[in-house]
């Protein structure tokens, strides 16, 4: 039996009212996102909000220490909020303080470019406003018992397939196009590819809101297979959870962006923050944590491969196109396919 979702509306009301305590509030989400505050290492100093989507939560619990030891982080505080990324983005559009904000995807960070909430400029640095790297894998049960290599065997009769609901999920637009994308280099047509995408839904049996929920829901126990973030894998075996990980000879290079609020007032100390996160000592923390570094020389390859078709958004036809094709939620080729197994997409 299928399991059918229901996407719940972003109380915008709720943002609103957080809008009106400040930055300076708790920066729990609207979505029901983990919350958490931590401390710097003087009192009296600036208090950053950060929102993210779900998933680097674990590593901010490292990152964020050691930012407070450097000289610019001195005596800086965070309130964190984790959700997932379109959720997130669409909840500081609304109103949520956020002095930065990181998301799965760059379209959550275009909304707030044209909201005015971030500068068009957010990119134009040496990593163009990626703060981490990963690729798309499949999480199996420990010894992989189901035998899955790849992405053909995602759609055999009676493999079970958890993955995130596109409609909330960043995490679940980049499995979406990892697994279209890579019946495109197998040599598919683009119809077959589609005709893939509706096999792989078939086999769906749950589709949490986010990458983390998709992970838990995993670990509980329900599927065969998780799409996800490398990253997620490799956070659960840290967790000594019973996962091992494939990654497929095809998939996507997934680049997450991150950015300063514009109408943060603390202009000075966000953007110290997201600088330092792009520098070698930040990123060996995120490594550690089973990101992919973007500084080219920390990526050790004995830890993470580069499969031998590894492609980006721009071989899809970059975000603006696939957005359309793919995740426009009454028009796109993932909410037919919902609408035919008798799924909300919200639209």
């Amino acid at each position: 039996m299928r399991l059918t979702t229901k996407l719940i509306p972003i109380p915008i009301l709720l943002a609103l009212a957080l809008a009106a305590a400040g930055c300076g509030g708790s920066g729990k989400s609207a979505t029901n996102a983990s919350a958490t505050t931590s401390s710097g290492g003087a009192s009296g100093g600036a208090k950053l909000s950060l929102v993210a989507y779900s998933t680097p939560q674990e590593a901010y619990k490292a990152l964020i220490p050691a930012f407070n030891q450097t000289a610019a982080g001195r005596g800086v505080s965070f309130a964190q909020s984790y959700g997932p990324s379109g959720d997130q983005s669409r909840a500081v559009a609304a109103g949520l303080p956020a002095d930065v904000v990181e998301f799965s995807l760059q379209p959550d960070m275009t909304k707030l470019v044209k909201a005015g909430l971030v500068a068009s400029d957010w990119n134009a640095g040496p990593h163009h406003g990626f703060v981490t790297d990963s690729v798309v894998a499949l999480v199996v049960r420990k010894g992989n018992p189901k035998h899955i290599t790849g992405w053909s065997d995602l759609v055999k009769p009676g493999i079970q397939v958890v993955t995130p609901n596109v409609f909330t999920s960043g995490s679940a637009r980049w499995n979406v196009l990892a697994g279209y994308g890579a019946q495109l280099k197998q040599g598919s047509t683009p119809a077959q590819a589609q005709q893939w995408l509706s096999r792989l839904y078939h086999n769906v049996v749950a589709q949490p809101s986010s990458g983390r929920n998709a992970l838990q829901t995993f670990t509980g126990g329900k599927g065969d297979v998780l799409i996800s973030y490398e990253n997620e894998a490799i956070t659960a075996q840290h967790k000594g959870q019973a996962v091992d990980y494939v990654i497929p000879r095809q998939t996507i290079l997934i680049q997450n962006p991150i950015a300063v609020v514009s109408k943060s007032s603390h202009q000075a100390q966000a953007k110290a923050f997201v600088s330092w996160l792009t520098t070698p000592a930040a990123q060996k923390i995120w490594a550690s944590k089973g990101y992919r570094p973007v500084i080219p020389s920390l990526v050790d390859p004995k830890r993470f491969p580069t499969p031998p078709q590894l492609f980006t958004i721009d071989y899809l036809g970059g975000w603006d196109k696939v957005m359309k094709q793919f995740f426009d939620p009454t028009s796109g080729t993932v909410a037919k396919i919902e609408q035919q197994l008798g799924v909300s997409t919200g639209g």
